[in-house]
């Protein structure tokens, strides 16, 4: 499995998802960064 641009999205959900689990102090900090790279995949920055 070849994973792309296309991939990286719903790989953060699950990666992220799953740390809030573990460690619910991390939220706030897992949100944010989720939420930059989301929007810089959106605008084309990261490739």
């Amino acid at each position: 499995m070849v994973i792309g641009v296309a991939h990286l999205g719903p790989l953060l959900s699950i990666v992220f998802g799953i740390l809030i689990l573990i460690l619910p102090k991390l939220l706030n900090y897992l949100v944010g960064i989720y939420l930059i790279l989301i929007g810089l995949l959106g605008l084309g920055v990261i490739r």
